[in-house]
């Protein structure tokens, strides 16, 4: 079973950045950022894989938002530039139990969520 605890959300004007983090008690291969907003589904927001790093990323964060990990702290990080209102959501980090990071289906561990709102 693996633990994973979110900080780093908040609220800012349109514009602005904000850098998640996500500490892991027991890294997995794959790891990623999803995010709720009200009455919407989860959506993937980004992933990736441990060796190499290699990244996805999903929708219309591509080009604004970053994703990386530190190996050493197992910590992941989500950082979130030029911030819209529709960015709001609560960010959730997942671990997934397979190697395939881009299927976001096999992501089946989930932290408790840090709320991030962007007003305009």
């Amino acid at each position: 079973q693996v633990h994973l605890r979110e900080s780093g959300g908040g609220s800012v004007q349109a514009g602005g950045s904000l850098r998640l983090s996500c500490e892991i008690s027991s890294s997995r291969y794959c790891m990623g950022w999803f995010r709720q907003a009200p009455g919407k589904e989860r959506e993937a927001v980004a992933t990736i894989s441990g060796v190499g790093g290699r990244t996805y990323y999903f929708g219309s964060v591509e080009g604004r938002f970053t994703i990386s990990r530190d190996a050493v702290t197992d910590t992941m990080f989500l950082q979130m530039e030029s911030l819209l209102p529709e960015d709001t959501a609560m960010y959730y980090c997942a671990a997934g139990r397979g190697t395939d990071c881009y299927n976001t289906a096999q992501y089946d561990s989930w932290g408790q969520g840090t709320q991030v709102t962007v007003s305009s």
